[in-house]
């Protein structure tokens, strides 16, 4: 935390808001935050099929947060340090600038930046910070929804505007320091008795209206985790893009997305449900273990890092943020010193160039690139 008061700052230029569900989105923001861009997409390694009961009987494929939280260890690097469930009032009366951010998980009805307020009941999830301007709000939840888009973003907010929110669970994360390692190799595991009791449920119920209305979330979210699985792979493996074969399954995970939404507008209005809904979703789920049951080749192992490089750049840094460089050489972002600022990249990209005598690669001079001493080193190589 700066000395200023103010709250950290949270990239959200690299994180895949579109790949992410709404709990996921900010654990991604976390584990960039410490481990580098990229580190968020772990959460496609593995792509499994299970399924929890809602409370209307019906299974989802929406994990809980306790089955989120359980899995960050090993994918992003991120353990809780502490959870607890707490009214509105208490959180807001006990967080300080002090004590960093908290990752919170409330109902979306309440939150005032999202289209869901005041339309729609669900758990989401956002970075919290307390400030002397406010209350800071960091989101890189991204979708398209019927009262507008949800796009990533930064609030700064009153006590009042969060005075809706009943209760939220508030989660401390910390980190050990260095990556999650290694890099998981993708994996499908399909429970075939699972996938057909989840198939069958939505079969066989009998209110017609409310099993078509549930079945577009489950498919979206069936969707979006096999385009972050179909990303992991990609990246996993060293490529740019996905496959043609997974481009191809991606679109037709598409159409079943978009038949549900139709269906579900068809019934709502009291008109008769399309046919063949579940059994188009029964064939994607079937095609994943064609699309997805082998494991991509593993990217080559990345060259050794030039210590020589690297100490002659956190050194070049520390300079000019006024700071030791042993703490860049631990990994620290450049943005998490107070004397950090747009001028004092541009200083430290500058003098880089001068000592090394040429440019730098003007495309890889984004945001996300220029937060570390390893990202300049790879960029100067």
């Amino acid at each position: 935390m700066a000395v200023t008061g103010e709250p950290e700052q949270f990239g959200l230029d690299s994180v895949h808001s579109g790949l992410l569900d709404c709990i996921q989105a900010n654990l991604a923001v976390l584990a960039d935050h410490h481990h580098g861009p990229g580190t968020h997409l772990r959460l496609g390694a593995p792509l499994t099929f299970r399924s929890w009961e809602r409370a209307d009987g019906l299974p989802t494929v929406d994990p809980p947060l306790a089955q989120q939280l359980h899995l960050a260890p090993e994918l992003l690097g991120l353990t809780v340090v502490r959870q607890e469930r707490m009214a509105a009032g208490d959180l807001l009366a006990r967080l300080r600038p002090c004590d960093g951010v908290r990752y919170v998980v409330a109902d979306a009805y309440t939150l005032p930046w999202l289209p869901y307020h005041g339309q729609a009941h669900m758990e989401h999830s956002f970075l919290l910070a307390a400030a002397p301007g406010g209350w800071h709000i960091t989101d890189a939840y991204r979708s398209e929804t019927h009262w507008g888009p949800a796009a990533p973003g930064r609030w700064v907010l009153t006590a009042a505007d969060l005075a809706a929110i009943e209760a939220a669970d508030v989660v401390e994360l910390a980190t050990a320091g260095g990556p999650p390692a290694p890099a998981p190799t993708p994996a499908l595991s399909m429970d075939e008795p699972a996938v057909a009791a989840y198939l069958g449920a939505y079969d066989a119920c009998t209110d017609r209206a409310a099993a078509v209305e549930r079945l577009t979330a489950e498919t979206w979210l069936l969707s979006r985790a096999r385009k972050l699985h179909a990303r992991y792979r990609a990246h996993f493996a060293g490529r740019a893009e996905e496959t043609e074969a997974e481009r191809a399954h991606l679109r037709a995970w598409d159409k079943v997305v978009e038949q549900t939404y139709l269906a579900h507008r068809r019934v709502s209005r009291g008109r008769a449900e399309p046919p063949g809904i579940v059994d188009r979703l029964r064939d994607v789920l079937a095609a994943d273990r064609t699309v997805f049951g082998a494991p991509p080749a593993a990217a080559p192992a990345p060259a050794a890092p030039d210590e020589a490089l690297r100490h002659r750049v956190a050194a070049l840094a520390g300079e000019v943020l006024g700071v030791d460089g042993a703490a860049l050489l631990d990994g620290a972002p450049f943005d998490t010193f107070a004397s950090f600022s747009s001028f004092r990249l541009i200083e430290i990209i500058e003098r880089l160039e001068s000592e090394l005598g040429r440019e730098l690669d003007a495309d890889a001079l984004v945001p996300e690139n220029l937060r570390r001493v390893d990202d300049l080193c790879r960029i100067a190589r």
